[in-house]
């Protein structure tokens, strides 16, 4: 008698046209899921490196047909939980970036990360409106919404994308714009996840050369000086101005600068778009002179160097991290994150973030998006320190300690981008009032009606 075993996933995504799958059992299977967050392990069942969209395609068509879990892998920065199980898709061999200097646009395949684009564009003179680190992927960035170091002065990075290309649920290849399919143009902009593959990109670029950007560096003793002045600096800056501070414990590692290895210092970010040297200086003195700087980096610079402001590490690392919105960050909020997190907690933490909102951000660009928390005053983003023991347990703690001392000034919201592992597994959700989220779900039951592309963050 013959025997008729079903075919394995494997062989049903190379009799589709899949031109590689790679088993568990494969040398390659673990540096092909290898992303920034080493603290994550995936496992998922194969793993596809597309080189085309038409094997992107076909992956989604056999997924359909056996109810499979299918999961893009890009840079891999913004994972809050491991892969168990399905198909993850790797998207670098679908990198690429194409400048249309006349239209000042650029299309950016799935897979590039932003440094790509600051490469391809800064010949031309221009810019696009790239993240704090230009090693984080393109794509997973804009579905978030994108909040990078000049978005003071010209909104979420989603605010100006033109159009994407997406495998949808129903194996469909469609461009979604403000005038093709604009639901999914809406809900691609900031709805996260849940809703197709994006394949490629397009979006504006800016015609800017230089800025007056950089910062300024901080003993952890002059602390209490600094956040208080960052308060009252805060609270009427211009748009052209966008800020962050960050309470930072360094490694003693030898790459960093000498005044710096091994310290507590409080990090003040600045960029100043559209200003003279006179201006600049004169807009950032009242927070530079809030002690004396134990390293001032902060002039005029190329824009293609836009990741010296925060100076975020390269490096793969164990990351557990979370966020909040705030409502405001006054004087009594500064107290309360210097006695969470300042250089007499004793708290296992790399990094705890503010980051101005407000300017552009608050504006809903004038086709509609997603993207949700406008409404905030700041945004806290809390990063534990990356010590393998401690990460189950002790890190999320800490880091959840900086959220709950938060919690009187936050908005009971959070930013997609920001949710981590150490959020509230239902923190996700307050990424949208109740109305969006219902129109996203509304959306991906229409483009994956199948629940293909998982994402709770849709979830009732």
């Amino acid at each position: 008698m013959t025997s008729h075993l079903a075919p394995s996933p494997a062989e049903q995504l190379s009799a589709a046209g899949v031109r590689r799958v790679v088993s568990p059992d494969d040398p390659a299977y673990p540096q092909l899921l290898a992303g920034f967050n080493t603290h994550l392990v995936h496992r998922p069942d194969v793993v596809v490196p597309a080189a085309t969209e038409d094997e992107v395609r076909a992956v989604v068509t056999v997924a359909s047909r056996t109810g499979t879990p299918v999961v893009a892998v890009g840079a891999g920065h913004g994972f809050g939980a491991a892969i168990e199980g399905g198909i993850a898709v790797t998207t670098a061999g679908l990198a690429r970036v194409a400048v249309d200097a006349g239209t000042r646009t650029a299309v950016v395949g799935a897979g590039a990360v932003w440094s790509d684009v600051l490469e391809a564009a800064s010949p031309f003179g221009l810019a696009p409106l790239a993240g704090s680190s230009p090693h984080v992927g393109v794509i997973g960035y804009l579905m978030g919404g994108g909040l990078g170091p000049v978005a003071r002065t010209f909104g979420f990075s989603a605010d100006h994308v033109r159009s994407f290309r997406v495998v949808t649920g129903l194996g469909e290849i469609v461009t979604a714009s403000a005038v093709e399919r604009p639901d999914l143009f809406w809900a691609l902009r900031g709805g996260k996840g849940g809703l197709g593959i994006v394949t490629e990109v397009t979006i504006d670029l800016f015609p800017i050369a230089t800025l007056h950007a950089g910062g300024f560096y901080f003993d952890g003793a002059d602390a209490p000086a600094v956040l208080h002045r960052f308060v009252e600096w805060t609270a009427d800056l211009p748009a052209s101005v966008s800020s962050s501070l960050a309470l930072l414990r360094l490694p003693p590692l030898p790459e960093l600068p000498e005044p710096l290895r091994g310290r507590f210092v409080v990090h003040v970010r600045v960029a100043v778009v559209g200003a003279t040297t006179p201006v600049a200086s004169a807009l950032v003195a009242p927070v530079a002179g809030a002690a004396v700087p134990l390293l001032d980096v902060f002039g005029e610079m190329p824009y293609s160097s836009l990741g010296m402001i925060h100076s975020d590490p390269q490096d793969p690392m164990p990351v557990v991290e979370g966020g909040h919105l705030l409502r405001v960050f006054d004087h009594a909020a500064a107290d309360a994150i210097l006695a969470a997190a300042g250089p007499r907690a004793d708290a296992p933490l790399a990094a705890v973030e503010l980051r101005l909102l407000g300017g552009a951000i608050a504006t809903m660009p004038a086709v509609p998006n997603a993207v949700g928390g406008r409404d905030a005053a700041f945004g806290l983003h809390v990063v534990g320190a990356p010590v393998p023991d401690l990460l189950d347990d002790v890190v999320p703690a800490a880091v959840g300690g900086v959220l709950t001392a938060m919690r009187p000034w936050s908005t009971g919201g959070v930013l997609a981008n920001f949710c981590g592992s150490a959020n509230d597994p239902a923190d996700l959700r307050t990424a949208w009032p109740d109305a969006v989220r219902a129109r996203l779900r509304a959306v991906r039951e229409q483009y994956d009606p199948w629940s293909l592309f998982p994402y709770r963050g849709h979830d009732a």
